[in-house]
């Protein structure tokens, strides 16, 4: 029976992810730029850009269909349910009876499957061109993404993530070598899903290259602040997934709401680090032509398959 503790969590989680993604996105912005020797933008600027989006006129093509009208909030509400199965602070989430790992990776597929529709939509060239390689990068990065939840669920015997960050943090210490492995094809992958160098560039506009940003171009108001509200709560996900992946430490434990309340800062300590690293990866890599996006997450899909290998040999 779903208890009122347990919905109280689970909707504080899916509050904190709504307001806190884009300030994560923020984090990474800022970081970028330090190490960059720019001058650096507001911690708060992607919240102003939002309100400043909300408050424009929206602006749609003669021939747009429903689907283009409703993607932004389709998409935007997938990655807030799929937000609410990942746990941030504890274990005790309503969700988690209903929505495993392998739902995750069928709700992140699914807004990317609306996205790619919203691009072609329209019919415009660069529309299309950036849903088919949006397409291209799902399709590579969504086995490789599988795989290392698979290494995981093997360790703890379940494809819950609340189980798998109970038996990592709450039970004894130990070290799995397969973890490594997942790991950095985990961390590969979430380059590129997020549209991150070295497989895309979040602030190009390089018709040539550009991935994500070529399917929103024809988005205006409204549409474009629900999609940059989304883009940057698919960064918090897989940030937090991660996090409950691999440094699942001090995530409370059920219901616990003193160590839910405990559990926040050392989120946000986390979040500031994986950001400040993710800004790092980008600033001393190169992008790649779009072309050897399939050899990168072949290689993220190859150390995934090593990791379970690893576990089945060695751990298991």
């Amino acid at each position: 029976m779903i208890s009122a503790a347990g919905i109280a969590a689970q909707l504080t989680e899916l509050a904190l992810a709504v307001v806190l993604a884009p300030l994560l996105t923020g984090w990474v912005n800022q970081c970028r730029a330090w190490l960059q020797n720019r001058s650096a933008p507001g911690l708060l600027q992607p919240y102003r850009m939002l309100a400043k989006l909300f408050q424009k006129e929206v602006a749609l093509a003669h021939n747009a269909s429903p689907m283009f009208r409703t993607a932004p909030y389709l998409v935007f509400g997938c990655l807030c349910v799929a937000a609410a199965i990942v746990p941030t602070l504890g274990t005790d989430l309503p969700l988690n009876a209903v929505a495993d790992a392998i739902a995750l990776v069928g709700l992140l597929a699914l807004a990317r499957m609306f996205i790619a529709l919203a691009g072609m939509d329209v019919g415009t060239a660069f529309g299309s061109l950036g849903a088919r390689r949006e397409m291209l990068v799902g399709f590579l990065a969504e086995p490789a993404l599988l795989m290392v939840l698979f290494t995981a669920s093997l360790i703890s015997h379940s494809t819950s993530l609340a189980t798998i960050v109970e038996t990592l943090a709450h039970r004894e210490l130990v070290i799995y070598p397969s973890m490594a492995f997942a790991g950095i094809a985990f961390t590969m992958v979430s380059l590129a899903e997020n549209a991150r160098i070295p497989v895309d560039n979040p602030s190009t506009h390089l018709e040539l290259t550009m991935i994500h940003e070529a399917m929103v171009l024809e988005y205006s108001g409204r549409h474009l602040a629900m999609i940059e509200w989304a883009a940057s709560l698919k960064l918090f996900v897989y940030s937090c997934m991660g996090l409950a992946l691999f440094f699942p430490w001090g995530v409370a434990e059920g219901g616990d709401w003193l160590g839910i309340v405990l559990a926040l800062p050392g989120l946000f300590v986390k979040l500031a680090i994986g950001g400040a690293g993710l800004s790092l990866i980008e600033t001393v890599s190169a992008k790649l032509r779009i072309f050897r996006a399939p050899e990168f997450l072949g290689t993220a899909f190859l150390l995934a398959v090593l990791a379970m290998l690893v576990h089945v040999l060695l751990e298991g």
